[in-house]
């Protein structure tokens, strides 16, 4: 637990660095390729920050001193995924997220590092089993089903603070630019690019069906289902939801208070998922040029979400470590909105 806040404050240092509009690009690249080296340099910190959270720089010794006092495992699992993350957030400063590919790349450096550095720490604290570590495939979807669906809900309020994350190659099939689907007249169109885009963000259920049938803690468990059920509950909301070009679409508190009770163990999340996958199915217009697509992963997310599916079975999970698990996982959720929102800022700064 320790190993996990630390890592937080660590990326969240990082993210400062990346996030101040008024360190310039000499500066900051730099700055953001050997950020991880400035881990193991006691006297190490940056003043001149004018960022809210600028108060983690100029602390820094004290944190890298308690990252210093961490297991060596922890040390490297941490400082591997800051060079990782630092080397990534340079270079889509001055870049755009044009192909899939690219979209996969730049959510890779922003979540999906996130979710392999957790990953690794669960197994290293030996509260998971080495694979939960070890496949960084499976953990990198974590990341991406989070990132990805945080990216299609915000398309309105990144556009209207002049940010583009939605990958050129599907909306120029589209509009000829990516604001254009915001106006009443193309609403179809958006709504269609809106379905192709929720139907590449499905094709990570199953890795994270995978990834959660896995885990073993109960605390480690909740901390990861939580996001992932509040992530589909998400999608489904926004599917075919021309709101999505006019305001903000979000689940209600109720749902979502209610995601986090039920979300304890393996069998409660696969029907969570196959409840929400089934909301999408019966949404699908015959005329989306996606439905063929968008029916055959939900098949696949059926086949693993049904009683006797290709997953492991678990035993329900007590009680009594819900409240201690809904908090990491609100933070973990959280954290990875907001550094994933910085991210996007500055990048689109880096353009402009």
């Amino acid at each position: 637990r320790h190993a996990v806040c630390i890592f937080y404050l660590v990326l969240r240092a990082l993210d400062t660095i990346e996030d101040d509009m008024t360190i310039g690009l000499d500066v900051k690249v730099p700055m953001l390729h050997e950020f991880h080296s400035y881990l193991y340099q006691p006297e190490w910190k940056y003043m001149e920050s004018k960022e809210k959270d600028r108060q983690v720089l100029e602390d820094f010794p004290t944190i890298s001193m308690e990252f210093r006092n961490l297991s060596k495992v922890y040390q490297d699992v941490i400082s591997d995924i800051c060079h990782k993350m630092g080397v990534g957030m340079a270079e889509f400063l001055e870049k755009k997220v044009d192909s899939q590919h690219e979209w996969d790349k730049y959510c890779h450096y922003v979540a999906g590092l996130v979710g392999i550095g957790l990953s690794r720490l669960f197994s290293a604290s030996e509260l998971e089993d080495p694979i939960v570590g070890q496949d960084t495939e499976l953990a990198n979807s974590m990341g991406l089903f989070l990132q990805k669906t945080n990216i299609i809900r915000d398309y309105l309020e990144d556009q209207l603070e002049g940010r583009e994350f939605w990958p050129r190659e599907v909306w120029s099939r589209y509009a000829k630019k990516l604001s254009d689907l915001a106006k009443p007249e193309n609403i179809d169109m958006a709504v269609q690019c809106l379905n192709e885009l929720i139907t590449n963000a499905l094709h990570h259920v199953p890795d994270v069906l995978t990834y959660l049938s896995r885990l073993k803690n109960q605390s480690v468990f909740n901390f990861c289902a939580i996001p992932q059920v509040m992530a589909i509950a998400t999608l489904a909301a926004c599917y075919n939801n021309k709101q999505v070009f006019r305001g903000v679409v979000k689940i209600r508190k109720g749902q979502a208070v209610t995601l986090m009770m039920d979300a304890t163990n393996i069998q409660a999340v696969k029907a969570i998922m196959y409840q929400y996958v089934e909301e999408i199915y019966q949404k699908i217009p015959g005329t989306d040029p996606s439905s063929n697509k968008t029916q055959q992963v939900i098949a696949s997310i059926r086949a693993m979400s049904l009683p006797g599916g290709p997953m492991a079975s678990r035993h329900h999970y007590s009680p009594i470590y819900l409240s201690c698990a809904m908090l990491l996982a609100a933070l973990s959720w959280q954290y990875l909105s907001t550094i994933s929102k910085a991210t996007e800022e500055y990048v689109q700064a880096g353009e402009n």
